[in-house]
């Protein structure tokens, strides 16, 4: 599936650093409304911090020389708390400035409790095409150990009113490998991911971040990690039951029908150009990467003195471009071809293709596809490729 980068196009993330509580497993660069200390309600944060964004997005215009925009993606945090009249005014802003292609995926991240069916017709009606719904499992003690406050319940809810008020594409996001989850427990929550009208599944395996509460939970001894093992297990299950369901793998931890792959995500695996936009977000464009200042508070001092939210850059050397080619496009299928390595590497290759890791068939005609034994080991393949 892997395409040819368009040097004329620029997506873009929209970073929502807002949640009403932190998730214990979260390390992203979110903030709740008692961690930064304001007393505003959301909907006069979310129309505050839109205004930001929109200085940030006209300097995008003046640094860029992107000519069209096919994908727009809000992410968080939680968007699902902004108002859709704000997130409208985000998308306007880059389709005056860009121009969108005329098929531009522009997707919202939700939470389940922040959705009702008029709020979600409103982020309809400003152009949002795909929803992606954070469901993480449907077992209430696992959600529990996740932190997360929906109830599993408001999934189906939400997924039907958002098919009545006209959203084609939607994706659920799942967790796996949570202390204390069973393979019966994912297995449960598979079926209930399944039992609804989706197009669209991503599965991650748990990682504990340092610095988190569930970090220090299990340093504590208060829970305990799965070990590998029935991780992996619990990800063969997930591929076989997607597969059986008509959603074949695209990504190494994403899942689709024909057709419905998040064309953004994409972008980001292909090497494409984006613009990340608030706090923390980070940026590509042709092999120069930078990374904004991560506190709202500094981003927002930044932008009203009119200068640069970046903090940091960084230019990618030639070897630096090609080793992340390889990590990234590794992840999906056909994504490189055997024409893309070395001697040395193909050496190395020829011996993942005896271990059946790599798909005989694909290797043949010239294409490096992991099998899906191949891919629980394929951060082992790209170090054995790369270093």
């Amino acid at each position: 599936m892997a395409t040819a980068v368009d040097p004329s196009a620029l997506s873009f993330y929209i970073h929502i650093p807002y949640c009403v509580k932190r998730c214990g497993y979260c390390d992203f660069n979110t903030y709740t409304p008692a961690e930064l200390k304001v007393e505003s309600s959301l909907t006069e944060i979310s129309h505050s911090y839109i205004d930001l964004m929109l200085r940030e997005i006209d300097q995008a215009r003046q640094t860029s020389q992107a000519t069209h925009v096919p994908t727009i993606f809000f992410g968080g945090g939680t968007p699902s708390l902004m108002e859709p009249s704000d997130l409208g005014r985000v998308i306007q802003r880059i389709s005056e400035k860009f121009g969108l292609t005329a098929d531009c995926e522009i997707t919202l991240e939700a939470n389940p409790d922040t959705l009702t069916k008029d709020r979600l017709q409103g982020y309809r009606e400003v152009g949002i095409n795909r929803l992606s719904i954070g469901m993480q499992s449907a077992v209430p003690h696992v959600l529990a150990v996740l932190d997360r406050t929906h109830n599993p319940e408001n999934i189906g809810k939400v997924g039907q009113w958002a098919r009545e008020v006209g959203f084609e594409e939607i994706s659920l996001d799942l967790i796996y490998g949570t202390p204390g989850e069973t393979i019966d427990d994912w297995r449960t929550t598979i079926g209930s991911a399944l039992s609804l009208d989706i197009s669209h599944i991503s599965a991650y395996a748990l990682i504990v971040e340092q610095g988190t509460k569930l970090a220090a939970q299990v340093k504590r001894g208060e829970v305990t990690i799965p070990d590998d093992d029935e991780t992996a297990e619990k990800y063969l299950i997930a591929d076989e039951a997607f597969t059986q369901a008509g959603m074949n793998w695209y990504e190494l931890s994403n899942w689709s029908k024909d057709g419905s792959h998040s064309r953004h995500n994409m972008a980001y695996w292909v090497g494409s150009n984006w613009w990340g936009v608030g706090p923390g977000a980070h940026s590509h464009i042709d092999g120069r990467r930078w990374w904004n200042v991560k506190h709202p508070t500094a981003y927002r001092e930044r932008l009203e003195r009119e200068v640069s939210p970046m903090q940091e850059e960084e230019l990618l050397t030639p070897d630096e471009i090609a080793r992340e080619r390889i990590m990234l496009l590794m992840r999906i299928p056909h994504g490189l071809q055997t024409r893309d390595f070395s001697p040395e590497q193909i050496a190395i290759l020829d011996g993942y293709l005896a271990s059946e890791d790599l798909d005989a068939q694909s290797w043949s005609a010239g294409s490096l596809t992991l099998t899906r034994k191949g891919r629980l080991i394929a951060d082992r393949i790209v170090r054995d490729l790369v270093l």
